[in-house]
């Protein structure tokens, strides 16, 4: 019996006489290339090692675009940036040992941040593989055991004809919600052995879909149309499965007030008369959250900065849907539902009923009025003035990504991203130096906006080598350094613990005159001129720098 997937399967002639004829000249690295052409990618990012060549060189004779930069943490912000914008898994071509390593912070940052980062990484030769120390270049005892508890999953290839599957399932993983880095590492001997394999072409690995069960989606629906006072906390899972829509549409079916986290910025409109915008570190919004007697979370897990420090204790019933089961329940007791964003907010608006509530608005109202009377106590004028300054000069659509300086703390609670998934932040691990690489992974995911990164003097100087990255590829990327002298939070933070702060001086070069010699326009700027120069710097093509000099503070914490 002849079944219709038979006839499926069944190569055609075309099919059969390419694959008896393969061209000559290919090794294991044609194999790697051609399958992640085969899944649909376009661009990879990396930095070849001598391990690694076999791939390198594959490149060459495919259509994938690369994107070199100068340090391996660096390209992998770039691929986090590349995955966060395309919504793709975005590969990331590493060398053996020293130049893994050297993604493992950014690799953390994609994890936290559930970015699709296919990180795919040479190894020692296959008979130095299994923990015999042979002393071969670049070894370790177990290469995979360092990146483990980092990404979703690693696969390690032996052969040449495991290759292509071991890429799908690692391509799988990472589009499986929730997104995230996966690790790939292929020995030296198998990517540059000759192979007379047949051509990758087509590969399936569709990701699968996390639905929620049925049966709480009712107990929730039950509940939200019910409650007195619902509201809402929107995390970066909603931004990254693309349901602000679907958050907006629930949110007025239930007159339910919203506030984003500040993974989830841009999920939900910030002028909106339900939007409580992201002041998730001020008591005022972390009362009303607690007031809440039905407290709908989504694509959170209420971690640290989004519960203000741990302070967050909700009164009421919540609901929490998340894509990451260990977040499910982890840090507040309630109704988990482990589910895509996506899927489980559509669940939720087939099945709840309308609600009408007309003092919600109102009491949005009065709450960002209290937020406002407590920054507007605190004479900060300058630093709002900035962070205006900056709003006005990035064109709507164009993304932002923020390093962690505290320019950047401000724009997490006080910025109108105004457009989902277009700002972006290293708050999920908190490391140094994201900003500007990741900005550049932005770029070249689409070149016909300009792209903006904001750093600190102390963060620029962890990825000031890829001023030289920007300008090899003409990447249309301004970076704005604000230029405080040191690490500028870190001096604050141990001035009011401990009376003074130790190490947080900074020597630093003349930031215009550095990205000068890359051949890269810069400018110094003031406080009352930056919105003037930071437009004429977006808007001219290719990479820019501005350099602000300011001494910026944050607004008074309220979780002490």
């Amino acid at each position: 019996m002849t079944h219709d997937h038979d006839l499926e399967l069944r190569p055609t002639a075309r099919q059969v006489a390419a694959a008896l004829n393969p061209p000559a000249g290919r090794n294991g690295g044609d194999l790697v290339v051609e399958a992640l052409a085969g899944l649909g990618a376009t661009t990879v990012f990396g930095l070849p090692g001598q391990h690694a060549l076999g791939m390198f060189d594959a490149l060459r004779r495919s259509d994938l675009e690369y994107v070199g930069l100068r340090v391996e943490n660096n390209a992998g912000f770039a691929a986090d940036a590349h995955g966060r914008i395309t919504g793709e898994a975005t590969p990331l071509l590493l060398s053996t040992g020293p130049g893994a390593l050297t993604s493992l912070a950014a690799l953390q940052e994609a994890a936290a941040a559930s970015a699709p980062v296919l990180a795919i990484s040479s190894q020692v030769p296959s008979a130095g593989i299994g923990g015999g120390r042979h002393g071969y270049l670049h070894e370790l005892r177990d290469q995979k055991a360092s990146f483990r508890d980092v990404v979703k999953s690693v696969h390690t290839v032996r052969t040449a004809s495991q290759i292509p599957s071991a890429i799908a399932a690692a391509w799988e993983s990472a589009l499986t919600a929730p997104h995230g880095p996966v690790w790939v590492e292929i020995p030296q001997d198998v990517l540059l052995a000759e192979t007379t394999l047949p051509v990758v072409t087509a590969l399936d690995a569709t990701p699968h879909d996390l639905v929620p069960r049925p049966e709480l989606t009712a107990v929730a629906a039950h509940l939200l149309q019910n409650a007195e006072r619902p509201a809402i906390i929107a995390g970066g899972g909603v931004v990254r499965s693309d349901a602000s829509g679907k958050l907006l549409a629930l949110a007025e079916k239930l007159d339910a007030p919203v506030v984003t986290t500040f993974g989830g910025k841009g999920a939900f409109p910030w002028e909106h008369p339900l939007s409580m915008q992201s002041w998730l570190e001020d008591r005022h919004t972390t009362d009303f959250l607690e007031d809440a007697d039905v407290l709908l979370v989504v694509g959170s897990g209420l971690g640290e900065l989004s519960s203000n420090y741990h302070t967050f204790a909700p009164r009421g019933r919540v609901i929490q849907i998340e894509a990451d089961l260990g977040k499910l329940e982890s840090n507040h007791a309630g109704l988990g539902i482990h589910a895509d964003a996506r899927i489980a907010l559509t669940a939720l608006l087939e099945t709840v009923e309308d609600r009408r509530d007309p003092s919600a608005a109102e009491r949005v109202s009065a709450l960002l009025a209290k937020v406002r009377e407590r920054i507007d106590g605190q004479e900060l004028t300058l630093e709002q003035e900035v962070l205006a300054a900056v709003r006005e000069a990035l064109p709507d659509d164009s993304p932002s990504f923020w390093d962690m300086t505290i320019l950047a703390y401000w724009a997490w609670s006080a910025f109108d991203a105004r457009r989902p998934n277009t700002m972006h932040s290293a708050q999920g691990a908190g490391g140094l130096g994201y900003g500007f690489p990741a900005a550049l992974g932005a770029a070249a995911a689409d070149r016909t906006r300009p792209v903006l990164a904001v750093s600190g003097d102390g963060g620029a100087m962890y990825s000031i080598a890829e001023l030289a990255s920007a300008k090899q590829y003409e990447l249309p990327v301004t970076w704005l350094i604000v230029d405080d002298g040191g690490y500028g939070i870190l001096r604050e933070y141990m001035t009011d613990a401990f009376g003074e702060a130790t190490a947080t001086e900074l020597s630093r070069p003349d930031f215009v005159a550095l990205a000068e010699s890359f051949g890269v326009p810069a400018v110094r700027t003031t406080t009352e001129s930056l919105r003037e120069d930071l437009a004429k710097a977006l808007a001219q093509p290719g990479p820019s720098v501005v350099v602000l000099p300011a001494v910026l503070r944050m607004f008074a914490p309220t979780h002490l």
